[in-house]
Formats: C-alpha cells, sequence, structure tokens
C-alpha cells in the first residue's frame, strides 16, 4: 500500500499546503519586476523549513525517551506482581494446614459461652426476681403523674434489660442477631412489661405537652417534667448513637425502639396542639358576614396563646428550643392550611376583602406578627408568606370577579330604570346648573368610585384590577345604553305623534349630559390608576372613552334627526313663488329652530353648543337643498333682486336666532349672503369671478351646483355657462385641512329633458 493510502490525512495537508503556497505566491509574484526578489524568498523559506524540522525531531526523541522509560516501568511492575502471587499461594497452603486445630478450638469456645450465660442468669436472679414489682409500681407512678419517679424507674428497667442481653452476648463481640431464639423469647418474657410502660409514659408525656398553654397558667410543673424527660431520653438517643458509631469492638447495639425521638416527637405534638387550638375557635357562622369575626376570632386566640409561650413557657424549657419560634412556626403553618381551605370556598366580595385585609394588612402588623416583641422571633422562624403569591393572586381575581358580577347586576338594573324613565309624562330633572340628567350617572360613577376606594384597601393592585373591570363595564353599559338609544329612536318614528314619548327630545338631550358626566368619571377613575399597571392585564384593555363617543353620536344623531323631522314639513315652502311673495315659511322654521336651540341649551357643554352649530349647519344645507330643486327661477333682473334680497332677510332671521344663543358666527350661515350675491349679480358676464370666489371659499362645490345656481338666475347664456363650468374645471382645488364640506351632502336632483321633436333642436 502506498503512503497515500495509509494515512490520507497525509495527501489533504500536502494538498492545502500547496494550496496555500500557491495562493502566497499569486500574490507576492502579480508583477515581473517583483521576480528580483525570488532569491530572498526562496533562502527565507528554506531557513524556515529547516527550523521547523529541528523543531519537529526534537520534539520525537523527547516522545521517543518517555515511551522507553513506561516500557522499562511497566516490566518492573510485572516482576514485583509474580513474586507477589507466590508468596499469597504460600500463605494460602499454610492456612489449610491449621484447619484442624480450629476445630478443636471451637469446642472450647462453646463451653466458655455456656459458663457465661449461666454465670449471667445466676447474678441477674435479683433482678428478674424484682422486675414484676417494678413494673407494677412504675405503672402506679404513671396512673398518678409523677413523671420524673417513673420515667427513673423505666430506665433501671431498660437498663437491667440491656445488661442482660450484653453479658448474654456482648463479651464474644458477637451481635444481637446472633442470639439464639429461645434466649430472645425468655428476655422478652421477663420484661414484657417495659414496652408498654415505655407507651403509657410516653401517652401521659404527650397529654401534658398538649395541655401545655393550659397548665401554664395553673401548674407548669408537669409540663416541666415532661421537657427533662424528653431531654434525658434525647441524651440517650445520642450516647447511644455516638456508641455504636463509634465503631469499637464489643460495642454494643442500639437496644429495641432506639432511637426514639422524643424531641422531635415534643414539637410534633405541640403543633398537634396548636392546630387542635385552631379547631376549637369556633367555626359557626364562619360563612357570609361571620367570616370576619371569625378572622377576628383567630387573631386574638394567637396572640393569647403567644403571650403565654412568651412569659410563661419559655421559661421552662432549655433556651435552644427556641419555643416562641416553633409555636411561631406551628401556628403559621396552622393558618396557612386553614386559609388555604377559606380561599377554596365560593366566597362572596366582602368575605374575599376580609380574607385579603386581614393576611396582608392585620397579620404582619403591630398587633400580630409585627408587634415589636415578636420582631426577633418572627425572624428567627422564618415563617415566609402566608399564602403564596399565587394564591393572593387568585385571591384578587377571585375578588374581580365577584364585584365584577354585583357591578354588572347593578348597572343592567340602573340602565332599566333609566329606559323606565325615558317613558316618564314629565321632563328630566335639572341639576344646580339647569343641566338635564337623570340618575344613570350618579348610581354609576357612586357604585365604582366606592369599589376602587374599597380595593385601595387592600393595596393599589387590586384598586387598579377594579377599575380596569369598571371600565370594562362602563363600555359594555355604554354598548348597551346606544343600542338602547337606537331602540327608542325607532319606537318614536313608529308613532311620531304618539303623546306616550312627548318629551323624547327631552330625554335624549338628558342622554347626552348624562354622557358627558360619565366621561369625566371615567376620565377620573383612569387618572386613579397607577402608571406601572398600563400593559399589565393579558387582554385588549377597555375603551369606555369611544363607547362614550359612539353613544353621544348616537345621541346627538337621533336629535337631528327629530329637528328634521319636524322642520320636513315646512322645508317644501322654501324658495318658492309664495315664499317671495309673502316671506313663508322661514319664520315658523326660526320658531322650530329657536325652540330646539333652547333645549340644547339644557345639555352640558361642549355637546350644547356643538347641537346648536349642528341645528345651524342642518337648517343652511335643507335651505340650499331647497333651492338646489330650481322651485323658483327668476325671470327678470328686479326677480332675482327680490330673490336675494329674500335670502338675505332669511339669513337675517337665522342669525337672530343665532345671537340669542351664542356670539360667534357660524360658519353655515355665511353662505346664504354668498348665493344671494351669486343671484342678484346684475352682469352674467361678471359669473366667471363670482364663481372663482365661491370656488375659493367653498372648494366642495360641484359643477352641477354652480349649474343649478345659473339655472336659478335664469339669464345665463350657453358661452358664459361653459367658460364657467370650464373654469370649475381647470380649477378644482383640493380640501383644506379642517374645512367641513357643504355642498357635499346636498344632492342635486336629476335634470328632466323636455320631449322633443325629431325635427327639432333641443334648447
Amino acid at each position: 500500500m502506498t503512503e497515500a493510502a495509509v494515512w490520507p490525512e497525509v495527501e489533504r495537508a500536502e494538498c492545502l499546503a500547496r494550496g496555500a503556497a500557491l495562493k502566497w505566491a499569486s500574490g507576492i509574484f502579480c508583477r515581473p519586476e517583483h521576480l528580483e526578489r525570488l532569491s530572498q524568498y526562496k533562502k527565507r523559506e528554506i531557513q524556515r523549513t529547516a527550523s521547523i524540522h529541528t523543531r519537529l525531531k526534537s520534539m520525537v526523541q523527547s516522545y521517543l525517551e518517555g515511551v522507553g522509560w513506561g516500557l522499562e516501568q511497566l516490566r518492573e511492575a510485572r516482576d514485583e506482581l509474580r513474586e507477589v502471587s507466590l508468596t499469597l499461594k504460600e500463605a494460602g497452603l499454610e492456612s489449610d494446614g491449621n484447619t484442624d486445630c480450629l476445630i478443636s478450638l471451637q469446642k472450647l469456645r462453646d463451653v466458655s459461652v455456656d459458663h457465661r450465660q449461666l454465670f449471667a442468669a445466676v447474678s441477674n436472679l435479683p433482678r428478674l426476681h424484682a422486675i414484676r414489682s417494678m413494673v407494677l409500681e412504675t405503672e402506679r407512678l404513671v396512673e398518678s403523674r409523677r413523671l420524673l419517679e417513673a420515667h427513673a424507674r423505666l430506665m433501671d428497667l431498660e437498663h437491667w434489660q440491656d445488661d442482660i442481653l450484653w453479658q448474654l452476648h456482648g463479651a464474644s463481640g458477637m451481635s444481637a442477631s446472633s442470639l439464639s431464639s429461645e434466649d430472645k423469647e425468655l428476655v422478652a418474657k421477663y420484661f414484657s412489661g417495659v414496652g408498654q410502660l415505655v407507651d403509657a409514659l410516653g401517652k401521659e408525656l404527650w397529654a401534658v405537652v398538649s395541655s401545655s398553654l393550659a397548665l401554664a397558667r395553673q401548674n407548669p410543673t408537669p409540663f416541666v417534667s415532661a421537657v427533662r424527660i424528653v431531654e434525658r431520653e434525647e441524651a440517650l438517643d445520642q450516647a447511644l448513637l455516638a456508641e455504636r458509631g463509634g465503631g469499637a469492638t464489643g460495642s454494643r447495639s442500639l437496644p429495641a425502639g432506639r432511637p426514639r425521638h422524643w424531641r422531635a416527637r415534643f414539637f410534633q405534638v405541640l403543633e398537634e396542639a396548636v392546630s387542635a387550638r385552631f379547631r376549637s375557635v369556633s367555626y359557626l357562622h364562619t360563612r357570609g358576614p361571620g367570616l370576619a369575626g371569625h378572622l377576628s376570632a383567630l387573631q386574638h386566640a394567637v396572640m393569647a396563646d403567644l403571650a403565654t409561650v412568651r412569659h410563661l413557657l419559655e421559661h421552662c424549657v432549655p433556651p435552644h428550643y427556641q419555643l416562641t419560634a416553633a409555636y411561631l412556626r406551628a401556628s403559621h403553618r396552622c393558618l396557612h392550611t386553614h386559609l388555604a381551605q377559606v380561599s377554596s370556598w365560593d366566597l362572596e366580595s366582602g368575605e374575599i376583602f376580609a380574607v385579603l385585609n386581614w393576611v396582608l394588612h392585620i397579620y404582619n402588623s403591630p398587633d400580630m406578627m409585627g408587634h415589636p416583641e415578636l420582631v426577633k422571633e418572627t425572624e428567627r422562624a422564618e415563617l415566609g408568606p402566608l399564602i403564596s403569591t399565587e394564591g393572593l393572586e387568585q385571591l384578587r381575581n377571585k375578588y374581580v370577579q365577584s364585584v365584577r358580577k354585583s357591578v354588572s347586576e347593578w348597572m343592567h338594573k340602573a340602565l332599566q330604570v333609566e329606559l323606565q324613565d325615558w317613558q316618564r309624562d314629565e321632563e328630566p330633572e335639572t341639576d344646580h346648573e339647569g343641566f338635564y340628567h337623570t340618575s344613570l350617572p350618579t348610581i354609576i360613577t357612586q357604585m365604582l368610585e366606592e369599589n376602587a376606594r374599597v380595593a385601595l384597601m387592600i393595596g393599589e393592585s387590586l384598586r387598579d384590577q377594579t377599575i380596569q373591570m369598571g371600565l370594562y363595564e362602563i363600555e359594555n353599559l355604554l354598548n348597551r345604553f346606544r343600542e338602547a338609544l337606537v331602540e327608542f329612536g325607532k319606537e318614536h318614528r313608529r308613532d311620531p305623534a304618539n303623546n306616550k314619548n312627548k318629551f323624547y327630545l327631552h330625554y335624549l338631550l338628558a342622554s347626552i349630559s348624562n354622557c358627558i358626566i360619565l366621561k369625566k368619571s371615567t376620565e377620573s377613575l383612569q387618572q386613579q390608576q397607577s402608571s406601572r399597571s398600563a400593559g399589565q392585564f393579558s387582554r385588549t384593555p377597555p375603551n369606555p372613552l369611544a363607547a362614550l363617543d359612539r353613544a353621544v353620536r348616537r345621541a346627538c344623531r337621533l336629535v337631528m334627526d327629530q329637528l328634521l323631522l319636524e322642520l320636513k314639513p315646512l322645508l317644501p315652502g322654501l324658495l318658492t313663488r309664495p315664499w317671495l311673495v309673502q316671506g313663508d315659511p322661514v319664520p315658523k322654521l326660526c320658531s322650530v329652530l329657536e325652540s330646539h336651540l333652547d333645549l340644547y341649551g339644557r345639555v352640558r357643554p361642549p355637546c350644547g353648543q356643538r347641537l346648536q352649530e349642528e341645528a345651524q349647519w342642518l337648517m343652511v344645507v335643507e335651505y340650499v337643498r331647497a333651492l338646489m330643486q330650481k322651485k323658483l327661477v327668476c325671470r327678470s333682473s328686479e326677480e332675482r333682486g327680490l330673490v336675494a334680497q329674500q335670502m338675505l332677510q332669511d339669513d337675517q332671521l337665522f342669525r337672530e336666532q343665532e345671537n340669542e344663543v351664542s356670539a360667534t358666527e357660524v360658519h353655515p350661515l355665511a353662505l346664504l349672503p354668498v348665493l344671494a350675491d351669486f343671484i342678484r349679480l346684475k352682469d352674467p358676464g361678471m359669473l366667471t369671478l363670482e364663481v372663482s370666489g365661491l370656488v375659493a371659499k367653498y372648494p366642495d362645490i360641484s359643477e352641477e351646483h354652480v349649474s343649478v345656481l345659473m339655472d336659478v338666475r335664469g339669464d345665463v347664456s350657453r358661452d358664459i355657462r361653459g367658460a364657467v363650468l370650464d373654469l370649475l374645471e381647470q380649477s378644482a382645488p383640493p380640501l383644506p385641512e379642517g374645512y367641513r364640506p357643504i355642498f357635499t351632502d346636498i344632492l342635486v336632483p336629476p335634470s328632466t329633458l323636455a320631449f322633443c321633436l325629431p325635427t327639432a333642436k333641443c334648447a
């Protein structure tokens, strides 16, 4: 095989090296004059190659020396292992030869064990005879709660039992499990009452510990005795564990039932006693309004027990017990479990408020765990939160949902009352400023403000959630309110003359004022929210202001529809021959407009002023629409002057209505004098200039509108008309920013051509 087949990496490396060298050379010798330095580069590369070869030879030589030394060490280790193997084989042969000696020694050992057991039985006969009487005496002491004496007798009995077992098996270094079953049964038979005594004593001990809070106020002596016994047992457990853990030859094994861990059992019983004390607090009337009283009873019970522990029981135990901290931990765990159970109930908003207020404010206040005398103990106990962060969040959400349900119901009732008010046969009430209103915004505002105030007593986060919920409900209410307005308008339009809705317009105006009041309340609620609550909620944020705007727009539209409904019977008389002669029906139109404008003054600003402007806008639009119908076409210059004069008089009457309600000029009323000047113009040749000014002021005017105006004049020739229309076509300016179109709302009726004979030309 070739070298490349054995080492393919060498061939690849050589190819890469050649490629790199070629790339380097092409960069260096890119021009003919660079070849002059070829010898210098060649000499330098030869020196670099020699240096690399020298370093490679040195490295390979170092590796070869290390491999040789390692092989020499392996040879020496092999020789030593061979010697050790031979030595072990010789020792095994010698050990096999001594087996007979061990068998003869086993008989001697058995005799020695029997002798020791017989000696132990003889020496312990007096003790064995006294066991029954000691057990009975210890039982009597336990029953009379002479615990220290009973424990001393019990320790003596256990010591005798341990000594007998040790004498039976301990001296030989054997384990307790190596005893025969007969020996174990014999010892257990003699000491059969000891285990029962341990259980009886433990039962009395834990009964004393369980009632320690009550005993401390009367006679703490039994509790002190119980603590001393617990410490004795704990010390004995530690000594036995240390002796066994030492691993010395002949050490005793642990007696049955050891270690007892009575100190750990002491704290376990203490916690069970605390739990029982919590259960003793009456659970009657816990649900509903009684929950706050139940939590208050828990507070007083915990603080009373803590005072007993700190001032009485703490002095009855060793300092390392840290009994106050242990009681704090036990009561904290019990409270945690109990409140978790309470939180799982189907609570109302008032109950959830009581739990949150107790957990967040009362529990850690100076009246409970924040008491100055308990601060160090609380820090030492490391209690942690009474309810987890997730649990608190769930409670807050349950509170908000409960409040939302209540708010939704109240809003629904308030809306139903509002709808009933709309059917009343009397005007809406007015406030001290003379504006119409109903009870709806007051009910909604007070309810939401009160909920926000109560939630703030728990914390800003809950307040923000409650306000957010209130904004959602306001938005929903306003959507239903807008739908109710639409139905109210449909009902009125079905029978406008029905006296049932005699105050239809008045309650529409009151609804607009109500929306303005709700807008201020909504903005106040939004300002109360903390800035960090922005973006906190995953849902789409509420937009009650947009709903308010939609409701106000709908109500204003209904108000304008009602105005148009009252104006409609009078509008056909505008710009007709009777109008030109008698001036009718403009005074009647002004009378209707005046009555509406007076009512619009009962609406809170800025909607009151906006309604007045819209009413005048509507009046002008309908006036111009009547003009576009060409019911009056001028026949002479004098008639054009009369039409223009009558239009100016109408404008003056409209402005008088405006002056009564506002001192500012309304934009649409400026249109009538302009149209009057257009009709009054004596020289038709000046119409081009007049139209230029008209287009400059009202850029939304179309060719159709101007064509109708020229038709109304009745004296415009075809050439002038063509010039004017060409001007309009060439100079169509864009609508300026902020300009409200007026002619866009006025449609020009289609012209009807006169019937023409086939042989005649149409004029």
